[in-house]
């Protein structure tokens, strides 16, 4: 069964087309492996109990922004004062470039595209550190430091977990770097997928943000709970950068439905770690079932989705359209990542069913490629050994 999407919804932008777009241009039902979402949480019970709430919370202004962030601070024993709310991680971005991004900024890339893309809007000087290939895309602490010396930027972002290939750096690092570069303008750690981390307990820096001059760490309530929907985000910094951060954001810029989540999630912690942890479990299962695949390279990940290489002269943009088209699959190709090519995809963590359909069109895919090309067939190959490959790195 074969559905019209027309591939250039994907020309138009460096992020990918919405599921709503997708969906109103015909794409049917789709498995969403593109926006990195927790399928866990929040749990069909609290769904109903938001949807029994709907007539009022779509009725009423909500509070304004002070009142969410201290309900927010008392959820995530923080103090008030080192908070600021917003309408998703993406508005602080744009409001950090406004305010304290002056000349430069200096960022790994491959990474979240905003990062890059907001300070060249507003003119800045984007320096950007290449994540190698050959060492995995890992980030060394000390060679980026050395570059952002060598540079002279003023502003450095580190995103850890980083997207779109899940390394972790541990916090001991960050927190080397952090003190390292005490002296620059602005240091951003972007911690939107750190509740993902199982390699470490306590990952988060937050509470060293919070009491230093120059940090800022970045917080992403939407993909940890799954709700991209209500755009909602934070960052944690010390009470005179928060102070400023919540000042320059208009008073309600949090909407009804962000307030009702906060308000409950108290109630639903219990819940929430064990989306977490089903989510880890599942993550392992998919590197597994994925890297049994011929011509596919998986890379560890301590994100909630998986970066993949696809080798043996797979496109990733023809995948894309195989898998929308054929089995209505929604992946995220990444050649129009900076740092990247068409040969990388990245993929969110699903269920085991939802991975069964990947791999089938995946598998579907490659087998139609080598039907139609039998002149290939003898380098149908992986890693150089005939064997898939799963890369286990963590750091």
């Amino acid at each position: 069964m074969r559905h019209g999407v027309d591939s250039g919804l994907f020309q138009q932008t460096a992020h990918s087309p919405s599921y709503f777009e997708l969906t109103r241009k015909g794409a049917g039902e789709l498995v969403d492996f593109c926006i990195p979402c927790n399928p866990y949480f929040p749990t069909p019970e609290m769904f109903e109990e938001l949807s029994k709430n709907l007539e009022s919370v779509l009725k009423f202004y909500p509070s304004d922004s002070s009142q969410i962030a201290d309900q927010l601070s008392k959820v995530l024993g923080l103090n008030p004062a080192t908070l600021a709310m917003s309408n998703g991680s993406t508005e602080l971005i744009t409001w950090m470039d406004h305010l304290w991004i002056h000349e430069s900024v200096a960022i790994p890339i491959p990474t979240f595209g905003r990062w890059t893309d907001q300070p060249m809007e507003s003119n800045k000087r984007v320096d950007m550190f290449l994540l190698q290939e050959s060492n995995n895309f890992e980030l060394d602490i000390d060679e980026y430091i050395k570059f952002i010396r060598t540079r002279g930027s003023r502003v450095a972002v580190i995103c850890n977990p980083n997207n779109p290939d899940g390394g972790y750096l541990p916090r001991r690092e960050i927190i080397r770097f952090m003190d390292e570069l005490s002296d620059l303008d602005l240091i951003v750690i972007d911690e939107s997928f750190i509740d993902f981390v199982e390699v470490e307990r306590n990952p988060s820096v937050a509470a060293e943000a919070s009491i230093r001059p120059n940090v800022v760490v970045l917080k992403s309530l939407g993909k940890n709970f799954g709700l991209h929907g209500i755009r909602f985000g934070y960052l944690v910094a010390n009470p005179g950068l928060a102070g400023k951060m919540r000042k320059t954001l208009p008073k309600w810029n949090l909407n009804s439905l962000a307030e009702t989540v906060v308000f409950m999630l108290a109630e639903h912690e219990a819940e929430y770690a064990e989306s977490l942890r089903l989510l880890s479990r599942d993550r392992y299962r998919m590197g597994m079932e994925l890297s049994r695949i011929p011509d596919l390279t998986v890379y560890s990940s301590q994100a909630n989705f998986l970066f993949v290489k696809l080798g043996g002269g797979m496109d990733g943009r023809e995948l894309r359209d195989h898998l929308l088209s054929r089995h209505q699959v929604f992946i995220r190709e990444c050649g129009n990542k900076l740092g990247m090519t068409s040969k990388f995809a990245r993929l969110v963590v699903r269920p085991e069913q939802d991975v069964e359909r990947l791999v089938e069109g995946i598998r579907d895919f490659t087998q139609a490629r080598w039907t139609e090309r039998p002149s290939h067939s003898s380098h149908h190959h992986s890693n150089h050994s005939g064997e898939p490959s799963l890369l286990m790195h963590s750091a």
